[in-house]
């Protein structure tokens, strides 16, 4: 069997691709695993607030490749089944840059020319079947008849992770099960000017059990995501996820804006599923592994930053895994620190938002309260402009869970 490499990662979405960009260029030997043989849409996310921008900047990708794959958006418009209507700007009114929505048929091929480009050597089409972790020494991967050894595996492959499963760590989301559905589909109003202009906004549509969010991306494309409960499984299961697709959309109703029958538009992609929607772990390290991303444990926070925090995860992790890699200097060895700082770091970084995320779902399963919270949010400006920081990262998760602020939010 040969040497091991440094560092191999599972998976080549933007975690993976922008962790191994980082340690490449500190000298880091890195290789990439991915099954997909070539990039193809997954039910992902494409809206973000700005600190995504920011974090893709601190990544090293050049400011005019995010230009091309982004399209900015003034807000997210949340909108409940009694006619409330909240709009987040993430500090866009107030001077700071404005939410994105990114072209990921173009963001993660990028981020991985920018690995490539690093020295990260990339594989596809190559599945890991299997990982073997041993706290005293290497990994072991094994890929069909093949079977690759490395210091430090990294799981950057989403909620069902082979990596977080080898570390039996792997837990279902505390959230009922919930199904995801996306896709892209053709703005018609790009073809006719006689329609009215396309969408500034982004709309994130409260239903029965579930919420639509409409987010414009580059292309003249809108991007529709769909998160449903367990009331519309069996309709799922009986009529299929396109013609289920169809009747939610028939419930957003049309806007001054957004005067468009969404249900009828030409799609420009399959409709990529994902369930159930939501997963955690109870640790995101250990002796001689790591996990980044969706990997690193998913709680749905409804108005996006899926992407931002798999960003940060790999800031916070980079710095861990070097340290990994050092030789033992004492009684503990490098590794078992570095886990445990990378894990500290995490939970540092998003306990607060994580918190605010249970309680924006708290409020979602009792459709009265929501209600009654959109409407305080829609007419109290001040509060709707810290809680939008809040929901984009923008500033920290605590002054939401500030009770000042609870209170100001739930006065009469």
């Amino acid at each position: 069997m040969n040497a091991p490499v440094d560092v191999a990662i599972v998976g080549a979405g933007p975690s993976g691709t922008v962790l191994g960009a980082a340690l490449a260029r500190a000298g880091i030997e890195v290789l990439i695993l991915e099954a997909a043989r070539a990039w193809h849409w997954r039910a992902g996310g494409v809206f973000t607030s700005p600190a995504a921008v920011a974090a893709l900047d601190r990544a090293g990708l050049p400011r005019a490749t995010v230009e091309t794959l982004t399209r900015p958006i003034p807000a997210m418009r949340l909108e409940t089944p009694g006619g409330a209507a909240v709009r987040l700007t993430y500090g866009a009114d107030r001077g700071g840059p404005p939410a994105v929505g990114f072209d990921r048929s173009r963001l993660d091929p990028a981020l991985e020319d920018l690995a490539r480009e690093a020295g990260v050597t990339v594989r596809r089409g190559v599945r890991v079947d299997a990982v073997e972790l041993d706290p005293s020494a290497t990994a072991t991967l094994h890929l069909g008849d093949e079977h690759l050894r490395a210091r430090i595996v990294v799981g950057a492959d989403g909620t069902a992770s082979v990596v977080a499963r080898a570390a039996g760590v792997q837990r279902p989301a505390r959230l009922p099960p919930r199904i995801g559905l996306s896709w892209h589909v053709a703005d018609p109003r790009a073809r006719d000017p006689a329609l009215p202009r396309p969408l500034g906004d982004a709309r994130l549509v409260v239903v029965n059990d579930g919420y639509v969010g409409l987010a414009p991306v580059p292309g003249d494309r809108l991007n529709i995501g769909i998160v449903l409960g367990p009331s519309w499984r069996d309709e799922l299961a009986r009529t299929g996820a396109a013609a289920t697709s169809r009747r939610v959309l028939r419930l957003v109703p049309h806007a001054a804006d957004d005067d468009v029958a969404w249900a009828d538009a030409e799609p420009c992609d399959r409709i990529s599923g994902a369930s159930p929607l939501g997963g955690r772990v109870t640790r995101r390290a250990g002796p001689g592994w790591f996990l980044v991303g969706d990997a690193a444990g998913f709680l749905d926070p409804f108005t996006g930053e899926g992407l931002h925090r798999a960003l940060v995860s790999t800031e916070l992790a980079a710095p861990a895994i070097k340290a990994a890699l050092t030789r033992p200097t004492g009684r503990r060895s490098p590794a078992a620190e570095a886990g445990g700082a990378y894990e500290r770091a995490m939970r540092r970084r998003f306990a607060s938002k994580d918190a605010v995320s249970w309680l924006v779902q708290t409020f979602l399963a009792r459709p009265g309260t929501f209600e009654y919270v959109a409407r305080r949010l829609a007419d109290r400006p001040d509060v709707r402009a810290t809680m939008g920081l809040v929901m984009g990262d923008l500033v920290p998760a605590s002054r939401a869970l500030d009770p000042r602020f609870i209170a100001a939010l739930l006065a009469p």
